[in-house]
Formats: C-alpha cells, sequence, structure tokens
C-alpha cells in the first residue's frame, strides 16, 4: 500500500514538473512589490517568450500597459514597462522547477525585488 502511494504521489510531482516546463514563461503571472516606503503594490503580467524576445503586458488598475525591451536568454529576463511616463527596468530569472520568476525592479534608481507565482484564472 506504501509503494501505490509513494508511486502516486512521485507521478504526480512529475506530471507538475512537467507541465511547468513545458508551459514554460508564456502566461499569467503574479505578486506583490513592496516599495521603499512599505506600501505594497499587485504586480500583474502576461508574458510570451519567442526564441530570444519576450513580449507581453502589465496590468494595473490603472490599465494595461505593453513592455518593452523584453529579452529571454535561457531562464534570465529583462524588459521595461512604462508608469507614468517613467521607463522602469525589470531583471529576473524564471525558475521551471518552482514555475516562479525572482524580478528585480529599478524604478528611478530605487532597487525593489520581487516573486511572481503563475496566476490561477478563476
Amino acid at each position: 500500500m506504501k509503494r501505490k502511494i509513494f508511486i502516486t504521489v512521485a507521478l504526480l510531482c512529475c506530471f507538475t514538473l512537467a507541465f511547468a516546463y513545458f508551459a514554460g514563461i508564456d502566461g499569467k503571472w503574479s505578486g506583490t512589490l513592496t516599495a521603499p516606503d512599505g506600501n505594497e503594490y499587485p504586480l500583474s503580467y502576461t508574458l510570451k517568450a519567442d526564441n530570444d524576445k519576450l513580449t507581453g503586458s502589465g496590468q494595473s488598475p490603472q490599465g494595461t500597459v505593453d513592455i518593452t525591451d523584453g529579452k529571454m536568454k535561457g531562464d534570465s529576463l529583462s524588459f521595461a514597462i512604462d508608469v507614468n511616463g517613467v521607463k522602469v527596468l525589470n531583471t529576473g530569472k524564471y525558475y521551471t522547477a518552482g514555475d516562479s520568476i525572482s524580478l528585480n525592479i529599478d524604478y528611478q534608481g530605487f532597487k525593489m525585488h520581487s516573486t511572481l507565482k503563475r496566476a490561477v484564472d478563476k
């Protein structure tokens, strides 16, 4: 009985990892950004990779903005997004095993960090 449970759990983990790997970075991602003043802001992105080019958009209560200068090289990524006329640089790394993105954000010299997880449609 224990062997059956172990095999079932192992197969479930393999399928989950395979799904994350084959899904790649394409899709919706969300997280929270804590600003230097302590305020928290929701982050929401839709990303699509095409070889070394990264496209997509960022969504907020104010609307949707396209990302620019998007690049992918292996598991590293970078892009910019316009926030009220300010170009915000984003660099990071995509982790297939955890299906997450570690994102470093440079907003007018303020360096911040966030972790994005794949958004679940509700």
